[in-house]
């Protein structure tokens, strides 16, 4: 491992990077005339050196976070194109699939609060700390750590880990099987789920079955956005067969393990997007003006779609093969499509300078 004084700056693409931040409100006195972000120039290595990442946050001021699964540790992107350290998440105990894993900031009562999802030796949980300083200098206040959601299971694999706040203000966590398959219907075990609840982690008023649980029979639920009605969206993996992505309903029932991809079976909401896994493999999703994103790993690519029209509009295959396994995929300023990489977790084949978060080119059509 690299240690925590190190500092990776940006690559060739500085000067790409710092246009697209002035766009999204940056000072003039801080970067160069803007250039529009309609015809980009190239795709641009935001960071580089990165170590088993898992997630992004982007932040207001043109920044981001990073989690890196195997250390704990909580990277910062500055807007001025400098990797450092925000520091390391107390607890975090990983192996296989399980670690640091997603990661989302959100504001309450004055306080900047870092929301994690992690792994210790007995279960997988959510917790937050707050998150002090300013851009370029923020720091977790290990100190203050409170539990949100606790006994979510842990195993090997199958341990999912995205959150995010929806636009109901209540927390959701996908959530895995832990290879408890038999249980991913059973409506008492936090596996194999989509849980929703409040900030502080009591079950969310409205939900179904009066519990943190929202929805079920999910194998291994890693990505989470919602459209512009308001649906969320998540992307599943499968076993062998078919990989998926599911319009989540309340106290929807998917139906892992006994159905897998599109069973049309009476009691199970079918999904409304399967690949076969060489093909997805699907992680983090993200909307970006209207279209959904994908992020494939063993597919080594990003699927993408109109969701107001995911019966007709075609799916299309982007970056396939160009940066390896992506992991996860967000709203980058000023419109923008970033990806992180996923090559050094154990299961890719790391390229130089991999791992690494990246503003593709993006092509319409």
């Amino acid at each position: 491992m690299r240690k925590d004084h190190r500092s990776v700056r940006l690559t060739a693409a500085i000067a790409g990077i710092a246009a697209v931040l002035a766009l999204a409100g940056c000072t003039a006195s801080s970067t160069p005339s803007p250039s529009s972000p309609s015809q980009p120039e190239g795709p641009s290595v935001l960071a580089s050196g990165l170590e088993a990442p898992w997630s992004i946050v982007v932040l207001d001021d043109g920044g981001a976070l990073i989690s890196q699964r195997d250390d704990g540790k909580v990277l910062e992107v500055t807007a001025s194109g400098v990797l450092r350290t925000v520091g390391t998440v107390p607890g975090v105990v990983s192996g296989g699939e399980a670690g640091l894993n997603g990661l989302v900031v959100r504001e309450i009562d004055g306080i900047r609060w870092l929301y994690a999802y992690h792994a210790t030796e007995d279960d997988n949980r959510v917790v937050r700390m707050p998150l002090t300083g300013e851009a370029g200098s923020l720091r977790l206040d290990a100190g203050r750590v409170e539990d949100v959601v606790t006994g979510i299971p842990r195993a090997a694999n199958h341990d999912g880990g995205r959150i995010a706040f929806g636009p109901d203000g209540m927390l959701y966590i996908g959530t895995g099987d832990a290879g408890r398959r038999e249980r991913a219907r059973d409506r008492t075990y936090l596996g194999g789920k989509i849980l929703r609840v409040t900030p502080d982690g009591d079950p969310a008023p409205g939900n179904p079955f009066g519990t943190a649980v929202y929805s079920l029979g999910h194998r291994n639920v890693q990505g989470l956005a919602w459209d512009d009605t308001g649906t969320l969206w998540a992307s599943e993996f499968g076993q062998d067969t078919w990989d998926e992505l599911n319009r989540i309903e309340a106290g929807g029932d998917y139906g892992w393990p006994d159905h897998e991809g599109k069973a049309g079976a009476a009691d199970v909401i079918d999904p409304v997007a399967v690949w076969k896994p060489a093909d997805a493999s699907p992680s983090g999703i993200a909307m970006v003006d209207g279209t959904l994103f994908i992020a494939a790993l063993r597919g080594e690519r990003v699927w993408s779609f109109d969701p107001s029209h995911p019966d007709t509009e075609p799916w299309r295959a982007r970056f396939t093969e160009e940066y390896g396994r992506v992991r996860d995929v967000a709203a980058g300023p000023a419109g923008r499509l970033w990806l992180l990489t996923n090559n050094t977790d154990g299961r890719g084949q790391p390229r130089e300078g991999d791992d690494r978060l990246v503003q593709p080119d993006f092509v319409e059509g």
